[in-house]
């Protein structure tokens, strides 16, 4: 079992930056793949970003260089810089993770292959 709690959601100005962190508990583990999705309302979760226990990430197109991954290994925590946000942004955000993917470290930015989920933060970008 793995728990996980976001934190940083906020409402923003359009153009605005937002920083979302999403703790592991008790871990990580060795091999995983950990990534942000997001729902907006009306509309189906969609990955925004992952990255797999080798440090490889992988952003979807919407992103086009906004966002940025970072993992503290130490703390076990992922955190999702969001910079120049939209109102296509607004959404809840949620931190989820898939430990020993097969193969190994092989991950697909789709809810689907996560077992492991946050409550979600949410995130609202006005104009």
């Amino acid at each position: 079992q793995v728990g996980l709690v976001e934190s940083g959601g906020d409402s923003v100005q359009s153009g605005g930056s937002l920083r979302l962190s999403c703790a592991a508990t008790p871990s990580t583990g060795a091999s995983y793949c950990m990534g942000w999705f997001r729902q907006a309302p009306g509309k189906e979760r969609e990955g925004v970003a992952l990255i797999n226990s080798d440090g490889v990430t992988s952003y979807a197109n919407f992103v086009k260089g906004r966002f940025a991954l970072s993992l503290d290994n130490e703390k076990n925590t992922l955190s999702l810089q969001m910079n120049n946000l939209e109102t296509e942004d607004t959404a809840i955000y949620s931190c989820a993770i898939e430990r020993n993917p097969r193969p190994y470290d092989y991950c697909v930015l789709s809810p689907d292959e996560f077992s492991y989920w946050g409550q979600g933060t949410q995130v609202t970008v006005s104009s």
